[in-house]
């Protein structure tokens, strides 16, 4: 069974319907991209997938277990972290403490162990702990929210537009920690507009349009693909 299976999804906002019968999976230890242009439905799917949208129809399966019926907060404990588009750190504390709010549903004796591995993974931040996240660049605002999801254990990570608005070398810099994840083990779904470091990082990937899977394949393929690299990639 997939980690995350996905099934015929349909979600509105009001009349509009956002998502249209879409289906995809995610399998234990992939790096899973949905790509598309801005309006495609990308970030729709995945605040449905965490409980911040309810599907007018469809199946979502993560871990075994339908989640329709469990609150947003509560599936964190069961292993599903996203990291929001815009980042949404807590502006007013410092970096240790918006870490430490990661943490809400670990043991308590847990929690400066995973600090520690954040630090490690981002070190950035511990030089920056007692700073408050407010003052902290927009890239490091990107690690921050990145390493408070990472607090939680999750068995999958969700990324919405992590290179938003940042700097090329940024850009870089924030997939060569998405890759350094992936091989630590951590299984992502990763929303992103920047469709070619997206398709260069994926296992497999789909391409969202109005609301609908236009195509699907390894990010290979779909990096090599003429309509993607003309819609997508400049090409």
């Amino acid at each position: 069974m997939s980690l995350l299976e996905v099934n015929d999804l349909h979600v509105y906002y009001g009349a509009i319907h956002a998502i249209k019968g879409i289906s995809f999976k995610v399998e234990e230890g992939e790096i899973v991209t949905l790509i598309g242009a801005n309006g495609a439905g990308k970030s729709t799917t995945l605040k449905t997938v965490s409980g911040l949208l309810h599907p007018r129809s469809g199946s979502i399966v993560f871990d075994g277990k339908s989640t329709l019926s469990i609150a947003p907060h509560k599936l964190v404990s069961h292993g599903l972290a996203q990291v929001p588009e815009g980042r949404a750190v807590f502006l007013q504390m410092t970096v240790a403490e918006n870490l430490e709010m990661g943490a809400y549903t670990r043991p308590p004796q847990e929690v400066a162990e995973n600090i520690a591995k954040v630090y490690d993974l981002f070190p950035r931040l511990k030089e920056r702990e007692k700073q408050i996240a407010g003052t902290l660049s927009g890239g490091e605002q990107q690690m921050l929210a990145m390493g408070r999801a990472l607090m939680s254990q999750p068995k999958l990570m969700m990324l919405d537009e992590p290179s938003m608005g940042l700097a090329p070398i940024l850009v870089e810099q924030i997939f060569d920690i998405i890759k350094d994840l992936h091989r630590s083990g951590t299984t992502i779904l990763l929303v992103e507009q920047n469709a070619q470091m997206a398709l260069s990082v994926a296992d497999r990937a789909y391409v969202l349009e109005t609301g609908k899977i236009i195509l699907s394949g390894t990010g290979k393929e779909l990096a090599a693909s003429e309509e993607v690299k003309k819609a997508y990639l400049g090409g």
